[in-house]
């Protein structure tokens, strides 16, 4: 008889579900392009993901800020960033199923940079978000949604600004704004996204903190009912927060800050960054709902010898070149003493990544 109800109990209760997992900064400077460079003059990333593409790809779907423009030759670093076209490759290699745009240095090469990488991503059929060429390609882009195992999840990104650098033409970058922001919001729902998640370039550089600017447009935009807020541009760690929405009693999950994805930073906390993994499910009525949430700490190595390029590692990799393993250490704790202070139903994930 128990196993009777059991059985019957099973058929009740919703086993939909999805993993979605979030990624920092992209970076690219010029110590990753000295590294990169091959010697018949072409840049290579193919190492760079290796040893966390299985964690990557064993979600179901992969989101990466990519802080720099595709904007063609020449290529540099800080302050105007651009990348060679094989850095988005080993994204796309990496398992990342879209990029993200909306940042304050998509403008580095101006208008025509921006274009290109536009051109870059659909040349190599990466979807994108953040930046159009015009306001109509906006609209057709418009609500983003994605069906991720039967949820369909709508995506936003917006950035505080371009570091002073205004477009000349009538290319689009989705800035915060408050009203665009509801706007969105609200045609996505009309169109049929059951969750909705915001990455948002915010925030002031190096601080573990989240500001009272990023305190006040997270509350605002869990008013909007948007379920996952996804912070980046500190360049550093900063908490998160799963926790149950007051307005619409429903969970949603917040970082303030994942920190740098991979970079050729050298201080202490800018050295690394966390990864996200959010499980989406169904409760009993077939409401998609965000069950659960961990991070992943990750460290970059950086090209240690010539003929070395640079690879992002999980932080407690003991593949690690000795030199490094003080920075890493000094990485791992600053972020653990912020994490298990302010972090709220958000633990770290410490399973193997086998690759």
């Amino acid at each position: 008889m128990i196993s009777v109800f059991l059985s019957l109990l099973s058929l009740l209760i919703p086993t939909d579900s999805a993993e979605i997992v979030f990624a920092g900064d992209a970076m690219q400077h010029q110590r990753q392009i000295d590294a990169a460079r091959q010697p018949d003059g072409t840049l290579s990333y193919d190492t760079y993901f290796t040893a966390i593409q299985p964690y990557i790809s064993s979600a179901d779907f992969a989101v990466v800020n990519l802080e720099t423009p595709l904007g063609g030759a020449p290529y540099s670093g800080y302050p105007m960033f651009c990348a060679h076209d094989n850095y988005l490759i080993a994204i796309a290699d990496a398992g990342f199923d879209l990029v993200l745009s909306a940042n304050n240095h998509i403008l580095d090469r101006k208008d025509r940079g921006l274009r290109r990488t536009i051109e870059t991503f659909e040349k190599n059929n990466m979807p994108y978000l953040g930046i159009y060429r015009h306001r109509a390609h906006r609209n057709s882009v418009l609500p983003m949604i994605h069906d991720i195992n039967g949820f369909k999840i709508a995506f936003l990104n917006y950035t505080y600004g371009t570091n002073g650098i205004s477009k000349t033409t009538d290319v689009e970058i989705d800035y915060i704004d408050r009203e665009l922001i509801a706007s969105d919001v609200r045609k996505a729902r009309e169109k049929g996204a059951e969750l909705i998640a915001a990455c948002i370039h915010w925030g002031d550089e190096y601080k573990l903190l989240p500001n009272a600017s990023q305190k006040s447009l997270a509350k605002y935009l869990a008013g909007l009912g948007i379920e996952m807020i996804i912070g980046g541009h500190p360049h550093v760690i900063q908490p998160m927060e799963l926790k149950k929405n007051p307005d619409t009693g429903q969970p949603y999950f917040i970082v303030y800050s994942l920190g740098n994805f991979i970079s050729a930073m050298r201080t202490t906390d800018t050295r690394g960054g966390a990864m996200v993994r959010i499980r989406i499910a169904r409760d009993v009525f077939g409401h998609a709902y965000v069950k659960s949430a961990s991070y992943r700490l990750v460290f970059t190595e950086p090209s240690m010898r010539r003929g070395d390029n640079f690879k992002i590692l999980p932080a407690e990799s003991r593949n690690l070149d000795p030199s490094m393993e003080k920075f890493r250490n000094g990485f791992i704790r600053n972020a653990e003493t912020i994490f298990k202070a302010h972090n709220i139903n958000v633990p770290r994930d410490t399973t193997d990544i086998i690759k």
